[in-house]
């Protein structure tokens, strides 16, 4: 039995479970509880959405060069995740949830393995020779929820705090790196992080695979109270930021009806739960809050052992088997101690760095109860205590109710620090004011409830203001949010379609900020001319776009690479890293210094007008000529020709950093990546409707009708109505 044109009807614990597909192919699913809706989802899931759950179930485990090719890619992989071990209590885990969030998770299961019982694997697999799937479960809901919280989000910092290091060992200065980074409060030990060995960083190959996990990095989202609005309602809107050059898309839209209620909004697939949508009473979004849940310590190492003042301590081993398709299997050895996971290896005498993540022993757990239970939750208040509770994944929620209020609440768990310590640097692991102290109170993360402007954006922001507890040390520039903010702030009676125009617009407040700079020193030639009269907007057909972005990379490249660290180091970021993508407005900071250390006792202007003469050495063209993306898919992108249709495009990406659409694109390890609005989603409270459109469609079976059926609409600025 599949989901097609005729509704299925399945037997649920009290009543039936009726499942059909609406005029948007938008799965509906009808039930009398919760945990009925949920066996209903899994079963979609599977429907609809098998091959991403199942690909990313086998990642995550760490089996795929077991379960899909003996390749050295899948290894480096599947050793990346074992050296992890996301999930290393599973059972405690099981044990904290709630009787309500467990039944919930037992039928979630059970609907998807129903599903899989009979019907089977998907052809991809079955092409692969992935015939007999393991059914799923409950402990991998848990382990998607704890990778989600670490892949894209906590990562990301940790790549930053490890360039830092190498920018220390390079030479660069004290004064200058506390200018690039302002929260780095601490000295640098420069003896001492110049003895580092850094661990070599995953193969190309290998974080190609690590890229087709759900990973979730920017984000906007927004609430403004019903004194500014049309309706006398608050409007809620969200738009993830996520890879958009794939397919299927991340999330996967769902309908929910209950007698008296009706869920709607975007999951991700393996996970019974709606991570943006509303209920009769109450909407929500998330954001990535870019707190800093990590911390390095530096351990000196050597016969396997580590040093402490008291002697050398034996590391806790742990041994783990990776099993290779017609192949023998591998075994590592994985080194941890009290400060996390060791990053070298302990035999060689040497200092190495042990990762420590906040959520490494977090309570996924919590994070689901928490999440279900929103979705029948019925006002702001209500909502801002369960998000307070999440351990693992750390967001910036917005919520509104059809009360009239709104409210935002950070989630997630960081360390405590002592005075002084910014987090951004390694420290030594065998000083004991250093010791792990605990956790933040939750109580003290940053929340605001109905704060006096009316007004609430997150977009990845500094956002400590709002907490006591300083979470964040490295952020995205503020500029997305200011220009939620600003439209907001001088929009009359808001209303859907307003937010809708908000959703696509253009205009960048960086390049208004930099051009301020950058306009003056522009020469009188038909190219400067071109730049000086641009309107700010990256359209398509801007060749004003496209010089600014030339100009602008050229004056980082003078500035941090001629001035700094070396053209190489520059272009080693910006082809291999997310770096610049993620805290490119920590460059910004500099550049609109008069000065600075970065400018080695140049004048500014100088600088930058070698910058301007480099940056318009190119040939103007449209924006949308360098923008071009192609969608593709999850496990044949690129292998297949593309008349059989796996993947999609080309598409120009619009938007750029600091654009309300994000459209970011660049290479990460060598692989084409994009941050990129991937869902958009729109809710009136004074109504029972949303607004949303999806970069793909809700299935990922290639010869669905519905593989790329809201395409169009997402890159039209269409939107479909759910209700």
């Amino acid at each position: 039995m599949r989901l097609k044109t005729n509704p299925v009807v399945m037997h649920g614990d009290d009543g039936n479970i009726r499942i059909l597909r609406n005029r948007h192919g938008i799965p509906e699913i009808t039930a009398n509880t919760v945990a009925d809706l949920m066996r209903g989802l899994g079963w979609v899931h599977a429907n609809d959405r098998q091959l991403q759950t199942l690909l990313t179930r086998m990642l995550l485990q760490g089996r795929a060069a077991e379960l899909l090719k003996a390749d050295d890619a899948l290894i480096a992989i599947d050793t990346y995740m074992r050296r992890m071990n996301f999930l290393p209590d599973p059972e405690a885990q099981l044990e904290q949830l709630n009787p309500d969030t467990r039944r919930a998770m037992d039928a979630y299961v059970n609907g998807f393995n129903d599903w899989m019982n009979d019907n089977g694997p998907a052809f991809e697999f079955k092409v692969v020779g992935y015939r007999h799937p393991d059914p799923y479960a409950v402990e991998d809901c848990l382990l998607l929820s704890k990778a989600i919280g670490f892949l894209g989000l906590a990562d990301i910092q940790a790549n930053m705090e490890k360039f830092l290091v190498e920018l220390i060992q390079k030479g660069v200065s004290e004064k200058k790196l506390k200018e690039l980074f302002p929260c780095l409060t601490d000295s640098i030990d420069r003896d001492l992080i110049g003895k580092i060995t850094l661990a070599p960083p995953l193969v190309p190959e290998a974080v190609q695979w690590l890229n087709r996990l759900p990973r979730f990095s920017a984000s906007n989202n927004w609430a403004v109270s019903g004194r500014h609005t049309r309706s006398g309602f608050p409007i809620l809107c969200n738009d993830p930021h996520l890879e958009v050059n794939r397919l299927p898309n991340v999330g996967h839209e769902v309908v929910l009806r209950l007698p008296g209620n009706v869920l709607m909004g975007f999951a991700v697939p393996g996970s019974p739960a709606l991570i943006t949508g509303r209920n009769a009473h109450l909407a929500w979004g998330l954001t990535f809050s870019y707190m800093d849940m990590l911390d390095f310590r530096i351990e000196r190492c050597r016969d396997g052992k580590y040093y402490r003042e008291a002697g050398w301590r034996p590391f806790i081993v742990r041994e783990e088997e990776i099993k290779v398709k017609h192949k023998e299997a591998l075994r590592i050895t994985v080194h941890e101690n009290e400060n996390g996971l060791l990053e070298g290896d302990p035999h060689k005498e040497g200092f190495y760095l042990t990762l420590g993540w906040s959520a490494a022993k977090g309570c996924a757990a919590e994070d689901f109860n928490a999440i279900i239970a929103v979705m029948t939750a019925r006002c702001v208040e209500e909502a801002m205590t369960l998000f307070r509770k999440m351990e693992v994944v750390s967001m910036n929620w917005v919520i509104a109710d059809t009360r009239g209020d709104i409210g935002y609440q950070m989630s997630g768990r960081h360390f405590n620090r002592p005075e002084g310590v910014s987090g951004l640097l390694p420290l030594p692991g065998w000083e004991e004011k250093y010791a792990c102290a605990g956790f933040n109170d939750p109580d003290d993360l940053p929340q605001v409830f109905n704060p006096p402007e009316g007004i609430i954006a997150t977009a990845n922001q500094d956002l400590n203001y709002l907490g006591r507890s300083n979470p964040i040390n490295l952020c995205m520039g503020p500029y997305r949010a200011d220009r939620i903010v600003h439209l907001l702030e001088t929009g009359k009676n808001l209303d859907v379609a307003y937010m809708k125009d908000m959703h696509y617009d253009l205009y960048s407040l960086q390049a208004e900020r930099l051009m301020k700079i950058i306009g003056p020193l522009l020469p009188d030639t038909a190219k400067g001319r071109i730049l000086k009269t641009w309107d700010l907007r990256y359209h398509a057909d801007s060749a004003g776009a496209m010089l600014f972005e030339s100009v602008y990379r050229a004056v980082i490249d003078v500035v941090f690479g001629d001035h700094g660290v070396g053209r190489a180091v520059v272009d080693y970021v910006f082809s291999e890293t997310s770096l610049f993508n993620d805290y490119y407005a920590n460059l910004d900071q500099i550049l609109t210094k008069q000065s600075s250390a970065w400018f080695d006792g140049e004048e500014r202007e100088a600088l930058i007008k070698q910058g301007i003469e480099e940056g318009l050495r190119v040939d103007p063209l449209p924006y949308g000529r360098t923008r071009f993306i192609t969608l593709v898919h999850l496990l044949f992108g690129g292998k297949l020709p593309k008349f059989m249709g796996f993947d999609y495009g080309p598409l120009g990406l619009p938007g750029c950093r600091a654009t309300i659409p994000q459209g970011q694109i660049f290479k990460n390890a060598g692989r084409l990546t994009t941050f990129s609005p991937t869902y958009r989603f729109i809710t009136d409270l004074a109504t029972d409707e949303v607004h949303t459109n999806l970069a793909g469609g809700p299935s990922d079976r290639r010869f669905s009708k519905w593989y790329v059926s809201d395409l169009k609409n997402w890159y039209e600025g269409n939107y479909k109505v759910l209700r």
